[in-house]
């Protein structure tokens, strides 16, 4: 083998999260640096500009020869398979690897998301499952160790995609995902930069679930030292997101920085000097403190145990919406959504995500029906159409008491207050129509309509596009129809609310007070005179406090 090739392009210094850090103890590090330089050489054969395919593939070929048989005369190879003789790990995960490589060399187009996550299975999920075999681990530590190195795949990726693209020729991003764009080179477009965010977005939203089932694995991993490289790992791969959701990889190199590095270091050790904290609860309790929504005032006041089961119903909410309205092709949409379906299904067995570990708490703790959640999953599909249109009123009634009478008929069971169901549906349905209103020209902006096209037939306004029929005047006529029967919908709330339970409602009062003022201000503005999305002042925010805890 040349000696372009048998001499590694980068060091463990040089890559973005820990390979072989000083947390390890030495006798650990020397074998995870030997299984880091054969992985290196193999990288850097399969990314050689000056080999041909088939010179690539013989030459990885030589090297998994090397490894199984100790051959000196390759001592990456030789020094892993004395690390393997050690410790009896390295040779079958190196092997692994070797089959991405391969891949690299034939493959270099990802057309599902799938795709992607089969082709981390073995370019990267290897790599934990050395540390893990290499540390005696438990075998519980293998699956968030799993989701973790997928997300720091994918995240690399992502980091790489413009040099990638242009060096090697690879795309990892899935094709189906960029096909918006409208070719490959459009997507590359430094005038595409609006597209490629969304694209990214929407990607980095599959990378954060990985992260947050990556959460759990300190809470698995025996070995403090393994442990402390876990969480160090973790919270860079959470800052690496973050970062990529600012910048824009095609325009600038992202990356971690020396500090957020030495920060992360800092975490990890502090981290083996505590009691592990359950990372579920601590998931979904984020979710909501990032959201800003009003509701996390009402949920403020509930009682531990309701509060943490509306965290994870609230989470849930967040998560398949953010699919729903995420840029991945609808086909992709219904697969993300039919695995949470399945997640469901899990609850009162083994769930696999934090949120559903969550859900199956809340679910047992206040007797939560399944059927709501596969409610709002039904509506989510609804919204996952690259064209949306609202047919009639039945329609409306129906995709409003998915998406919210379903959150509502959750909500009034973990507030204790089950005789609020009617009042739960109804609200739900008040509330949504004002999203509906308020949200009009930001739907339209992805063909959503939810006013109903037999309303606007009755005006003479047949279908066209949304941006066309949300400009029509008559399109504003419509909408002063809704409006009215919200109004009549929060008078009808209030009527409830004189034979309810006020303060375990509050949670409800408090959103249905942030709607009311919504729907004033919408009203105040005009229908015809949009501009942009409303969004209420602190102001405002006290003021509905002020009028949720008003006796009845």
């Amino acid at each position: 083998m040349s000696a372009a090739i048998t001499q590694a392009t980068k060091q463990p210094r040089d890559e973005n999260f820990p390979v072989a850090s000083l947390v390890l103890s030495p006798e650990h590090r020397d074998a995870t640096l030997a299984f880091y330089a054969f992985a290196r050489m193999a990288d850097d054969i399969a990314d050689a500009s000056d080999l041909k395919a088939a010179e690539k593939l013989n030459r990885l070929d030589a090297l998994e020869q090397a490894l199984i048989a100790g051959d000196p005369a390759i001592p990456q190879a030789a020094r892993l398979h004395a690390a393997d003789r050690q410790h009896k790990a390295g040779i079958v995960q190196a092997r692994d690897l070797l089959r991405a490589f391969r891949q690299d060399v034939v493959k270099a187009r990802y057309n599902e998301w799938a795709e992607l996550i089969e082709y981390c299975r073995f370019s990267a999920n290897p790599v934990g499952r050395f540390l893990l075999s290499l540390h005696n681990e438990r075998s519980a530590a293998q699956a968030p160790a799993d989701a973790l190195c997928t997300a720091l795949q994918i995240l690399n990726h992502l980091q790489d995609c413009g040099k990638d693209y242009q060096g090697l020729g690879r795309i990892y991003v899935p094709l189906r995902w960029m096909m918006g764009a409208g070719s490959e080179k459009a997507f590359f477009d430094p005038a595409q930069a609006a597209f490629r965010r969304s694209v990214i977005d929407a990607m980095l939203d599959r990378v954060d679930a990985l992260i947050d089932q990556a959460q759990s694995l300190p809470e698995h991993v025996q070995n403090r030292r393994l442990r402390a490289q876990s969480i160090a790992t973790i919270a860079l791969a959470r800052r690496l997101s973050d970062r990529l959701r600012r910048t824009d990889p095609v325009l600038e190199r992202v990356q971690v920085s020396k500090s957020d590095a030495c920060m992360a270091f800092l975490r990890g050790l502090s981290g083996t000097l505590r009691r592990p904290i359950n990372s579920d609860h601590r998931i979904t309790t984020a979710m909501v403190r990032r959201s800003g929504s009003s509701f996390r005032l009402g949920m403020q006041s509930l009682q531990s145990e309701r509060r943490r089961a509306m965290h994870a119903v609230y989470a849930f909410c967040r998560a398949v919406d953010d699919i729903a309205d995420g840029a991945a092709p609808p086909s992709e949409k219904r697969v993300f959504l039919s695995e949470w379906r399945r997640e469901i299904d899990r609850l009162h067995r083994a769930p696999e995500t934090p949120i559903g570990r969550e859900l199956a708490r809340a679910s047992t703790l206040f007797k939560l029906p399944v059927e709501e959640c596969h409610a709002l999953l039904d509506g989510m599909e609804m919204d996952s159409a690259e064209r949306l249109r609202i047919t009639s009123d039945y329609e409306l009634n129906l995709y409003g008491r998915r998406v919210a009478g379903s959150v509502g008929a959750l909500s009034i069971l973990i507030f204790g207050v089950p005789s609020a169901h009617d009042f739960a549906i109804n609200l739900g349905r008040t509330l949504q129509l004002v999203n509906i209103l308020r949200d009009v020209d930001e739907d339209a902006a992805c063909e959503r309509v939810y006013v109903p096209l037999s309303r606007l037939a009755q005006l003479g306004l047949q279908d066209a596009p949304a941006a066309t029929l949300v400009a029509d005047p008559r399109f504003a006529r419509v909408c002063e129809g809704l409006a009215e029967e919200a109004r009549a919908g929060f008078a009808a709330a209030d009527d409830a609310l004189t034979r309810l339970d006020r303060a375990a409602l509050k949670p409800a009062i408090l959103m249905m007070e942030n709607y009311r003022r919504v729907l004033a201000r919408l009203q105040a503005r005009g229908w015809g005179t949009r501009q942009g999305r409303l969004r209420l002042s602190t102001t405002d925010r006290l003021h509905l406090i002020t009028r949720a805890m008003r006796p009845a």
